[in-house]
């Protein structure tokens, strides 16, 4: 939001801009009471906030929720665009079994699961079984809700595609299947919300989920306060919702639904066993079929084989070992079933065009 304020002063300005940067539940500042400012860009969440902002009498515009500052006007997602856009994305993949993992502590959260559920109903006809997330005060209370989440995953119909309310419950999705030893995605697939990158590339595996284009909100919010500040035209009170930017897709819903048992057979034994040094002739010799068989169905299925989705499945516990740990290529190869280091790094070069130190080094400096 804040480089979308920057973009547009640099172009229409100049301002002198006062940034507090304040956690959302903090006290009202005792300085806004006497301020001498022509306009204030908020993100309001408490009443006490609300009052003080409209009591000093200057043009303001809301860049959180409506429900507060409802006299003033709101710049924001289109929570109901996000809701379709993630029924969409599963709905393409084949997914025809849904899920949310919901959050009712405010509007825009549940404006997008309401969007997600009614677009389903809409356009196939399909229902979407709900489960409310719960605060956790003690470790207690996180080992509770986290078994529910797990006894709740496993009574779904499966293969089931899951939107979580926002990044964070999607986390906890992700944790919830690994305890209960549920695939991702071939089972369960998770799209979160927000595109907390942190959290995303935190998460086992990845996590899929829609990026805001909050650059475009604080560009539409400071074009706005500078209508009302000059006075003239366009200085009613009005809403403004900018669509998502689309959906950034990563491990956790990047697959399509697989009817094939013997592929998906084929698929849960690569999960569990890729990185112990599994060849695709073990594969064939557990799943009792022969090599040709197997590449024909996983090829129909997936468009790769099997010895493809094994190289899939380990460069991408490459990629994450390498962003996320400081071990080395020697750790990294033995830990992921290349074995020896020079063979990951020859693999990865052929595969990315440069080295998986490269990847690492140009990793950090964007980061």
């Amino acid at each position: 939001m804040l480089a979308g304020v920057s973009r547009y002063i640099h172009r229409h300005g100049p301002w002198s801009t006062f940034l507090e940067l304040r956690s959302l539940e903090s006290s009202v500042p005792p300085w806004l009471e006497n301020w001498d400012g022509d306009g204030i860009l908020t993100r309001t969440q408490t009443d006490g906030m609300a009052r003080a902002i409209a009591s000093t009498g200057v043009p303001a515009v809301e860049l959180r929720s409506s429900n507060l500052n409802r006299q003033l006007p709101f710049i924001g997602m289109d929570n109901r665009m996000i809701g379709q856009l993630v029924a969409d994305h599963f709905i393409n993949r084949g997914y025809r079994h849904f899920a949310a993992y919901t959050l009712d502590t405010e509007s825009f959260f549940r404006e997008r699961i309401q969007k997600f559920v009614n677009y389903l109903r809409e356009s196939i006809d399909a229902g979407c079984s709900l489960l409310p997330s719960h605060g956790e005060a003690t470790p207690d209370d996180w080992e509770d809700h986290q078994d529910k989440l797990m006894a709740w995953l496993q009574s779904l119909q499966k293969p089931v595609g899951i939107f979580a309310t926002n990044d964070q419950l999607a986390t906890r999705l992700l944790d919830a299947c690994q305890r209960a030893g549920i695939l991702v995605p071939e089972e369960v697939a998770v799209v979160g919300c927000e595109n907390e990158t942190t959290l995303c590339r935190f998460a086992s595996p990845p996590l899929t989920s829609v990026r805001f284009d909050g650059e475009a909100v604080g560009y539409r919010a400071a074009e706005v306060l500078d209508q009302m500040m000059k006075g003239g035209p366009g200085v009613n009170p009005r809403t403004i919702l900018i669509p998502p930017k689309g959906i950034e897709i990563r491990a956790s819903s990047d697959e399509f639904v697989i009817d094939d048992p013997i592929v998906l057979q084929a698929v849960k034994l690569i999960r569990k066993q890729a990185f112990s040094g599994m060849t695709v002739a073990e594969i064939c010799a557990q799943l009792g079929v022969s090599r040709s068989t197997l590449e024909r169905r996983m090829k129909a299925t997936l468009k790769r084989g099997a010895k493809a989705e094994l190289l899939r499945v380990r460069f991408g516990e490459v990629n994450r070992l390498l962003q996320n740990t400081d071990l080395t290529i020697e750790a990294i190869a033995e830990l992921t079933g290349f074995t020896y280091a020079h063979y990951l790094q020859t693999s990865y070069r052929e595969r990315y065009g440069i080295s998986p130190g490269k990847f690492r080094q140009n990793l950090n400096r964007v980061t």
